[in-house]
């Protein structure tokens, strides 16, 4: 087989295109065990080794995984879902007294666990001054989560806040923000959530993420760029979402303006 440049690709790239293909087309299904490394190696004629690579290459997708003594599984991935109309609602926050991912998760089942890795002031990055309406160098406070979901890394939140919102507050300086998180603490301030604007776009992970959350290499990012505006039409607060494509997705249900 032969490559754009002109090079032969590597057996374990073609086999592991093959089972990929039986994934994608449902011919192995989730839960499925894939064929054993002996199996493999008689069925398609390939080395031990190779076998062995092109699991690994599809382990690395996030598209099986290897359980010792036992096979590789055709990985079982329910959507995590963000429902964009409902998380922000008060009367949610003030049911549960979470925030709206811990919410979320719960909800489908699963068990929520977030990360602050790091709070700091620091001039508004340009996107953010704009969507904030903020003159250029304004200080804000970056709040920066992980998040999990069962322990599986799921997305990266980036939170900015205007200074004077947060001082004074643990947004200014804790990693623990009290019953009803973030919002919650905005609303003592006089900050309710009355609308959102969110931009989504798509790439692929960045060299730091891979990192960070230990993720497997090629998988995409689904971005969203969320910004919190309250009931004098002032935008408070804009809050970035690096979240995985293969485990997450969207719902968002909202009126259609005449």
């Amino acid at each position: 087989m032969e490559t754009d440049t002109g090079k032969t690709e590597p057996a374990s790239r073609r086999l592991a295109a093959q089972l990929r293909a039986a994934i994608e087309s449902g011919q192995l299904a989730p839960g499925d065990r894939l064929p054993s490394e002996r199996k493999l190696v008689e069925t398609h004629d390939v080395a031990r080794n190779t076998a062995r690579e092109a699991v690994r290459l599809l382990a690395d997708e996030g598209l099986v995984t290897v359980e010792h003594g036992r096979g590789a599984f055709v990985r079982v991935k329910p959507k995590l879902m963000r429902f964009g109309s409902s998380r922000y609602l008060q009367a949610l926050r003030e049911r549960t007294g979470l925030s709206p991912y811990r919410a979320e998760v719960e909800a489908q089942g699963r068990v929520p666990r977030v990360a602050c890795t790091s709070i700091e002031e620091l001039p508004a990055p340009e996107f953010v001054s704009d969507r904030l309406g903020l003159a250029a160098g304004t200080h804000v406070v970056r709040r920066e989560n992980h998040y999990f979901a069962d322990d599986e890394a799921v997305q990266i939140g980036v939170t900015y806040i205007p200074t004077p919102i947060a001082q004074g507050t643990p947004l200014a300086n804790s990693a623990k923000l009290g019953p009803g998180s973030l919002y919650a603490r905005f609303a003592e301030k006089g900050h309710d959530v009355v609308t959102i604007r969110e931009e989504i776009s798509a790439r692929m992970l960045t060299h730091d993420e891979i990192q960070q959350l230990g993720l497997p290499g090629g998988v995409p990012i689904i971005d969203v760029v969320h910004t919190s505006i309250d009931q004098n039409s002032q935008p408070f607060e804009v809050t970035t979402f690096a979240m995985r494509a293969d485990v997450s997705g969207l719902d968002y249900t909202m009126p259609v303006e005449e």
